[in-house]
């Protein structure tokens, strides 16, 4: 019964977030239409977490983001080697964006970072054909020219939509990234039609090591709404992953504030990239995620 009800109030979380952003009572039927012509298929996205890799200090350790990395990859494209893997991802000859994030709260790591880059030459792309970047994509040579992209930030509550992740990750590839705050940053998904990079994301990678779950205002920080999550989420799904972003977070913050506080505003520009955009998968029913590693805290 918990879990029915548990699927219940996320389902009528998403239609709601739906009728409050057109502003009107739609009948449920037009929600139960889109979301069945959108979930035709499953998305599959993997979670893997380790105790240590994240220290008391707040260091991150190295070897151990790249072999959660290398699990984490090894089980969603059904390799042993994680170089195999990423010979799936990506071509010698390509030329490869990594799509960072740069906030100075909660950037991107770049242990994190280090560890795609090492895979994607193991992979045989060369040096000079990789570049990580955030807000310098437009006049970044690699990301003008490239033929693929890697996605990957860390997860952070955010003032105008709700939560910063995958979908998120790619207003900057805009030139007017400010322009997709209108109705709580409700027509996000259309930032990943942009040319530079329509179709061109091969992987998405959802940091959790230290996730916000609260801010109180634009641009706020505060340490003490971060907590060690010590995890790392991946998939070809971006909508996949932000809708299971947005399912720990909740739970954090029920755990944190011992009531439940519904993230606000709430981020019903991942609904919409499903039932509106076709971007991907935000109902959970519809995602096979796989967990891997440390259980204790899993929240999902």
């Amino acid at each position: 019964m918990k879990d029915e009800m548990s699927k219940i109030s996320r389902r009528d979380f998403m239609r709601g977030a739906a009728c409050a952003a057109i502003g009107t009572a739609l009948p449920l039927s037009v929600f139960a239409e889109e979301e069945t012509k959108a979930a035709k298929h499953m998305s599959k996205a993997v979670l893997v977490r380790h105790p240590d890799v994240v220290t008391k200090t707040g260091s991150i350790k190295d070897e151990i983001v790249q072999k959660m990395l290398d699990d984490a990859i090894n089980e969603l494209f059904g390799t042993d080697k994680a170089v195999d893997a990423w010979q799936m991802i990506v071509k010698p000859n390509d030329i490869v964006g990594v799509k960072s994030n740069v906030w100075a709260y909660l950037p991107t790591p770049a242990e994190v970072e280090n560890a795609i880059s090492q895979r994607l030459m193991d992979a045989g792309v060369k040096k000079e054909n990789i570049g990580i970047d955030d807000r310098g994509v437009l006049d970044n040579e690699i990301f003008k020219n490239s033929t693929a992209l890697i996605n990957v930030r860390p997860l952070r509550a955010h003032h105008w939509s709700g939560i910063g992740s995958c979908i998120k990750n790619y207003v900057m590839f805009d030139p007017e990234p400010w322009s997709y705050h209108d109705n709580y940053c409700a027509n996000l998904a259309t930032a990943w039609d942009l040319p530079i990079a329509k179709g061109k994301t091969r992987l998405n990678i959802l940091v959790l090591l230290t996730p916000q779950f609260h801010i109180m205002g634009p641009h706020h920080y505060d340490p003490k709404f971060t907590w060690q999550y010590n995890g790392i989420l991946v998939g070809t799904d971006p909508v996949a992953l932000d809708s299971i972003g947005i399912e720990i977070m909740q739970k954090q913050r029920d755990i944190y504030f011992e009531e439940h506080r519904t993230i606000q505003p709430i981020p019903h520009h991942v609904y919409f990239a499903q039932t509106k955009y076709n971007l991907g998968i935000a109902d959970l029913n519809q995602i096979e995620l796989v967990k891997l590693g440390w259980e204790e805290g899993v929240l999902v």
